[in-house]
């Protein structure tokens, strides 16, 4: 199954449930479900702009954008991450109101609904688990914090039938909620960095590697960066001993093939030549 298709799969499973939740919410009188009802309906509209970028993505280069799409991806993880970082304080705020001011719930009607959201967010998040790509992260993460918030409904409200302590769902959402907004902290982190252009490898490693080629005498210029966190380009030049620079440049792009490297981009210069780029390193 395509990264795209588990996209579209868990849209549409968030999208129905988020409405199932509403009609839940007000027939139990649950706050706590009717605030997951709104996080799962906004989730749904983030994982339908994942998708829609996703599918963008895809689409091949072209005078403007030369490296094609696949940055649009990325953005989608942006989005879909800053929205889960969104949903996560206002369930934490929503819940610091329930400590301060409980209410009586339905908590028969609040197992039967907490049961049925566990078991669709886990289908949602089985199928969407399986994806490397920082966007399908950021939609498996959601779909996983869904899961953990239905658990947390369902403890609660077999807590609040047999001892009436109305507030632990309310203690035991904050903490699912930080756990989640950490995750999510660290996935912006990885989205930030590819925006930035951080290099995904250890530049000195790759420099170093460089150099033990036979018929390399220098490497500078040197410039690693990731367009979608699966396809690492680099730029380079290097200084040949021979004068054959063909064999040189075929023993670098060997090298670099190997480090999982898909696009090499080399520039060969003799040992007398003095480079002339701008910022040439």
């Amino acid at each position: 199954m395509s990264s795209r298709v588990r996209i579209l799969v868990a849209f549409l499973l968030n999208l129905g449930f988020s409405i199932f939740e509403f009609i839940g919410g007000a027939f139990t009188n649950s706050i706590s479900i009717m605030s997951d009802a709104l996080h799962d309906a906004g989730d749904a509209i983030s994982i339908l702009v994942s998708y829609i970028l996703e599918v963008k993505s895809i689409k091949g280069k072209n005078n403007y954008y030369t490296y094609g799409y696949r940055r649009y991806s990325v953005l989608g993880a942006l989005i879909t991450t800053v929205i889960l970082i969104i949903g996560a304080f206002f369930v934490i705020i929503s819940s610091s109101i329930r400590i301060i001011n409980p209410s009586t719930v339905n908590y028969n009607g609040m197992i039967i609904l907490a049961v049925i959201g566990v078991v669709v967010n886990l289908v949602a998040t089985y199928v969407t688990h399986k994806g490397s790509k920082l966007n399908q992260k950021a939609v498996s993460l959601h779909m996983f914090e869904d899961v953990l918030g239905w658990v947390v409904v369902l403890v609660g409200a077999f807590v609040i039938k047999f001892t009436g302590f109305y507030i632990i769902d309310a203690i035991m959402s904050i903490c699912v909620s930080l756990f989640i907004l950490f995750s999510a902290l660290k996935n912006l982190k990885e989205v930030l960095d590819l925006f930035m252009e951080k290099s995904p490898i250890d530049i000195k490693v790759i420099e170093k590697d460089i150099l033990s080629i036979d018929g390399v005498k220098g490497v500078h210029h040197l410039h690693i960066w990731s367009i979608d966190e699966e396809n690492v380009s680099v730029t380079l030049h290097v200084v040949s001993k021979l004068k054959d620079f063909k064999v040189v440049k075929s023993r670098v792009k060997e090298v670099l093939k190997k480090k999982g490297i898909t696009h090499v981009t080399v520039e060969m210069e003799e040992e007398s030549e003095k480079c002339e780029s701008t910022g040439c390193e």
